[in-house]
């Protein structure tokens, strides 16, 4: 459905800042390549607290971050082949969370009845993504995808976000590229307008003209000379409950949140660059170009967001009744979304949509 797009006074929806999550789509958790076979780690999706571990054969697995005999810590233990063993009495489970094996009782003897939930679990993009809710609806939800991981002709530069907000706060950010004011000293955009925007059931897609110039958007390609000011039209894709975007002909961002709980949450992110180099070049210069990118370009405007959201966050906690007022209606649309999604996963399953995945299958072009 189209959306208008006009630039008016509407109230805010505070009982967005208060909304949990559909657990019924893919979060991504941790970089894949940072979990070697053997280790486990301590992840959290939206107050669920999970043991990720890597077996000797390099498969991944989740579980519940609780022992079923004492409540100890699963990611405190040990992985033993395909098993992981809590630390405190080495119980053995298995990757669906059954217990396998008691060390100090006879090989003959029965086991109890001792289970941690596992979770669907998939290794995808050099992600890890874990499904929370039904694991019935896994196999049918596809993860979001990316075109242009590993495709010739592009820069990708991974980037880890960590934010003390709620989600929703972070995906009103993610949407609203009226706050280029912000980032005025780092060469950021200018004088946005927003010239598109629609909604369906699962998304919210809006279309921003932006102008660019300085030693940054030369760097990127948007100007010839540093001193010129260029204009293009990105796309900023909300399909929840990630983020994608595409400026045209330079860039795509691909943009998985995690919330974590409710003044907290996460980001993995891929910025796909098409740098004017050969692919040789592009290939040899990947490690530093990545690293100079990172820290010194995409961390520089993140923190400089990160100290909004948090400043937002902080002022909601004291005042959770204060009113504000939003003009961008983009930002409405995304609250409205989040709230749909979060009333979705607490209905009857008779009344959910079945229309809910169409928009889970997506490439930025």
């Amino acid at each position: 459905m189209e959306l208008a797009t006009t630039l008016k006074s509407q109230q805010v929806r505070n009982s967005v800042r208060d909304a949990g999550i559909n657990p019924n789509h893919w979060y991504a958790v941790s970089w894949s390549d940072r979990l070697k076979p053997g280790q486990v780690i301590a992840v959290t999706v939206w107050q669920q607290a999970i043991a990720v571990y890597r077996d000797t054969e390099g498969n991944v697995h989740a579980l519940e971050d609780a022992c079923p005999h004492k409540g100890v810590a699963l990611h405190k233990g040990l992985v033993l082949g395909q098993n992981l063993a809590c630390r405190y009495h080495g119980w053995e489970f298995d990757s669906q969370g059954e217990c396998a094996k008691i060390p100090y009782l006879p090989p003959s003897q029965k086991l109890p009845c001792a289970k941690a939930r596992s979770y669907p679990i998939c290794d995808r993009y050099n992600l890890l993504w874990i499904f929370p809710g039904d694991p019935a609806l896994a196999e049918t939800t596809p993860v979001p995808h990316i075109a242009e991981f590993d495709q010739p002709g592009y820069l990708m530069v991974p980037v880890t976000g960590h934010f003390k907000a709620h989600f929703s706060i972070c995906n009103e950010n993610s949407m609203d590229v009226f706050h280029g004011f912000l980032h005025e000293n780092l060469q950021g955009w200018f004088d946005p307008q927003l010239v598109k925007l629609r909604e369906t059931d699962g998304s919210v897609i809006a279309d921003y003209q932006v102008s660019y110039r300085g030693k940054l958007a030369k760097f990127l390609g948007l100007t010839d000379q540093a001193k010129d000011t260029t204009t293009k039209i990105i796309s900023v894709q909300y399909r929840y409950p990630h983020y994608f975007s595409n400026l045209e002909n330079v860039s795509s961002l691909y943009l998985m949140r995690l919330p974590v709980s409710p003044t907290e949450s996460r980001s993995f992110a891929y910025f796909f660059l098409k740098v004017r180099l050969p692919q040789w070049l592009i290939n040899s210069a990947r490690p530093a170009l990545q690293h100079i990118l990172e820290n010194y370009v995409f961390m520089k405007f993140l923190r400089q967001d990160i100290e909004m959201m948090e400043s937002e966050q902080q002022t909601y906690l004291k005042e959770p009744q204060r009113r504000y007022v939003e003009i961008n209606p983009a930002i409405i649309a995304v609250q409205r979304l989040i709230l749909r999604q979060s009333e979705q996963a607490i209905a009857p399953e008779s009344d959910r949509s079945p229309a809910r995945n169409k928009d889970a299958e997506v490439s930025v072009s």
